[in-house]
């Protein structure tokens, strides 16, 4: 019987102490889901272990098979580009796959309406609340769209109106477009942080949310977010065991 393959969990990594602590809370709630399955996390800057740390150390106990899992919401340059690079360089024995983005996923709109019913509102107040999806911007046009989808698709849920807006790299900023949804008259204004952790970027969020009426909190470990990785995790192990298995 073939093991399972080791999920390694990749952040970006923050200065801010809240990341790391963040990231952990939601790799341990992974682990209680699934306490069969082993679970690193590696960290691409700012923090240890690192990446390439993490796949040396699998590497000398003998480890063969990893799913690399970006902890990023939307495939932007960290997921094309760093994260590819850093598993080039990892020791050659190891059988590595990366898996999909967590993003976009019925699932984090769950978790994003639960986020706002934690910080007051209630289903009853969904069609009369206009909704900021805030996130931290990229300069990839693929990650601007994904977010524009992801809003359009989240209003049609019954939301009063979801506009999307962007902490850097994008516009609008998270203030404008609360005074947008406040002139089209939603009687209530939430901002959703469409965020893993806390950090430099959701804290610019935070600075604009202030005319708005409800705040939520960054995804972090939200069930449905230990789902969704669990759920990519899944999806990218397959093709492995098929080969180990072949």
């Amino acid at each position: 019987m073939n093991k399972k393959p080791v999920l390694l969990v990749i952040a970006h990594g923050s200065r801010d102490p809240r990341h790391a602590a963040t990231v952990h809370a939601l790799v341990r709630r992974v682990r209680s889901r699934r306490p069969g399955l082993r679970v690193e996390t590696g960290f691409l800057d700012f923090n240890v272990p690192s990446v390439q740390g993490v796949l040396e150390s699998l590497a000398a106990e003998g480890v063969r098979d990893v799913v690399a899992l970006p902890l990023l919401l939307t495939r932007a340059f960290h997921a094309k580009a760093d994260i590819p690079a850093v598993l080039r360089d990892a020791p050659p024995r190891l059988r590595i796959r990366q898996a999909e983005v967590l993003g976009p996923s019925p699932l984090l709109l769950q978790a994003l309406e639960r986020r706002l019913y934690e910080a007051g509102l209630t289903p009853a107040d969904k069609s009369s609340t206009g909704v900021v999806l805030a996130s931290a911007g990229s300069t990839d046009p693929e990650a601007i769209a994904v977010i524009a989808d992801i809003a359009r698709e989240w209003w049609h849920t019954g939301w009063c109106a979801v506009r999307p807006a962007f902490a850097s790299a994008a516009l609008p900023r998270t203030e404008d477009a609360v005074r947008d949804l406040r002139s089209l008259g939603c009687s209530k204004i939430a901002v959703a942080p469409y965020v893993l952790a806390p950090g430099f970027l959701p804290d610019r969020i935070a600075r604009g949310a202030t005319e708005a009426d409800v705040l939520a909190d960054v995804l972090g470990p939200a069930p449905e977010v230990a789902r969704v990785l669990l759920e990519r995790y899944d999806a990218a192990r397959t093709p492995i065991l098929t080969a180990v298995g072949a």
